[in-house]
């Protein structure tokens, strides 16, 4: 804080000698607010780190390496992965997520969609910027990689390809977990990370208010358009983990990135913030950029599966017309990723610590091909069956356990929850795109139960004419199944898929066994 004294000094050494006594008084009150780590959060997790994002060089820190837990910070993770999914072409802006019963589940802040419902990728993607929506980070996590769970594999994947070497994730949202933790030095990493990365999207963190469904929702980060050049990027609370912010900020040439977690309140957190942005910033080099951009070791941090979405275009490969459909069996592959030991659920990230084994890099996975229009489960003949329900919710723990009062107790973002609904009659310093009517929630086309599915073409008479064929070899269970074709766009090209709906799992199960025996690919799954 001697750099603190000597900054103020130098500021001030031309006034006169009555605003340089009352400028002395504010110096000192201002030391002593941002000095002791515990007169801000009053707790011992306080951790804190401010980088410039120019020259890579640590400004200031505190306890920067020690384990906590991100809360909805967490999120940031998120949105680069579907950031990355948006750079590949796996998903567009205007795909769907769909809602599973899971997913609408979660606990607040969320968006409050019902199961079945969808919305486009762009409004969930404000939705996680704005309102923090954990439905919203769950349904992308299962509609780009199958399930949460998997999800958070490729999370802490994509963690260490960015040099996030202590960072571990469990879900999509940061809701609480004991082993899902993270450092303040590994979450200024993934803040310059996404930057550089993305910065075509990185913009969606500067979206001060969302409207939604006759909603309007403003960003939970109280500093946007209140601090000068904070652009981003995301709170995050939990009882847990206390008040967390993650900020981005570009003024006057200069550039940094800075974290602070374990406050006691939101205020109290976003005036700390302030303070480290006013004594540092002008630390920070105002030349050109010295530091590398944050670069990635990519191996095996990628998906390696088709996004699930709901019938939207999703351009990858396509296969030949009246090829049966088969899934290459990604999920066997094993992804070594650091597994630690069960934690009990009062764990404190430096019991966890104990727990996890050292960072280690990603180990390669063999890029295996991906059919555009994968099963979920697709057996060879003569192959036991493989049942694939949808949409489960993950397990994180070891053994079934009661929830602690950590987890029962919280809600995500609490302070930054409006207590009812705004109306503007704008969004402000939105992101520079053509006018839409207002978003809405739609229900996809669901036919609910079990179903199977023989292959897809790409003309509705030959969809017809396998499930005709599937009909005759399928015995008496297919005779009362509901037979029906399903389209979906890839590209340029309409297919269609042939399904038979209206079973139930044991009748599902036999009508694919029978099938297999007639060398007919098959598939079964639960909506």
């Amino acid at each position: 804080m001697a750099a603190a004294g000597v900054l103020t000094g130098a500021i001030f050494a031309t006034v006169d000698s009555a605003e340089a006594r009352s400028k002395k008084r504010h110096s000192s009150q201002h030391k002593a607010r941002i000095a002791p780590a515990a007169t801000f959060t009053g707790a011992s997790n306080y951790a804190a780190l401010v980088v410039d994002a120019k020259t890579g060089a640590v400004l200031y820190e505190k306890n920067a390496d020690n384990l906590r837990f991100p809360a909805s910070v967490t999120k940031v993770m998120t949105l680069y992965l579907v950031f990355e999914d948006l750079e590949r072409s796996r998903i567009s802006l205007d795909s769907r997520i769909t809602m599973s019963a899971n997913c609408a589940a979660a606990a607040p802040s969320k968006l409050g969609l019902r199961p079945g419902q969808s919305l486009r990728v762009e409004d969930g993607i404000k939705a996680l910027v704005t309102k923090s929506a954990n439905d919203v980070a769950c349904a992308f996590a299962e509609n780009l990689e199958g399930s949460e769970a998997g999800f958070a594999d490729r999370m802490t994947r994509k963690a260490r390809a960015v040099g996030m070497s202590k960072t571990v994730f469990r879900n999509a949202s940061g809701l609480p977990n004991p082993t899902h933790v993270s450092t303040a030095r590994d979450l200024v990493t993934l803040g310059r990370a996404i930057q550089d990365r993305f910065p075509r999207y990185y913009g969606y963190f500067g979206t001060r208010v969302f409207n939604f469904a006759g909603r309007t929702m403003p960003n939970h980060n109280k500093l946007l358009g209140r601090v000068e050049g904070v652009d981003g990027i995301k709170t995050g609370y939990t009882n847990a983990s206390g008040f967390n912010l993650l900020t981005s900020v570009k003024s006057q040439g200069r550039s940094i990135v800075a974290v602070v977690m374990g406050g006691r309140t939101g205020p109290s957190r976003d005036a700390h913030m302030r303070e480290l942005i006013a004594l540092n910033l002008p630390k920070a080099q105002s030349g050109s950029r010295t530091a590398p951009l944050v670069a990635e070791n990519d191996r095996g941090s990628r998906s390696t599966r088709p996004a699930v979405m709901a019938s939207v275009p999703t351009p990858l490969p396509l296969p030949a017309p009246l090829m049966p459909v088969r899934e290459q069996q990604v999920a066997d592959v094993p992804v070594p990723l650091p597994s630690p030991a069960p934690v009990a659920s009062g764990a404190t990230p430096k019991a966890v610590a104990r727990a996890l084994p050292p960072a280690e890099e990603p180990v390669a996975v063999a890029s295996l091909p991906v059919e555009p229009e994968p099963a979920p489960a697709v057996a060879e003949v003569g192959q036991p069956m493989r049942w694939v329900v949808g949409n489960q919710p993950s397990v994180t723990g070891s053994v079934a356990r009661k929830p602690d009062p950590v987890v029962a107790a919280v809600i995500e973002d609490r302070e930054e929850a409006p207590a009812r609904p705004v109306r503007v009659a704008s969004a402000t310093r939105d992101l520079d795109v053509a006018p839409r009517p207002a978003p809405t929630a739609e229900r996809a086309p669901v036919r609910s139960g079990w179903m199977i599915q023989i292959g897809a073409t790409t003309a509705p008479d030959q969809a017809q004419q396998l499930l005709s064929n599937a009909k005759a070899k399928g015995g008496a269970v297919l005779k009362r199944a509901e037979p029906f074709t399903e389209t979906f766009t890839k590209g340029e090209t309409t297919y269609y898929r042939a399904r038979f709906a209206g079973l139930n799992e044991r009748t599902a199960g036999a009508a694919c066994k029978a099938l297999k025996r007639s060398s007919v690919s098959c598939f079964a799954i639960k909506n």
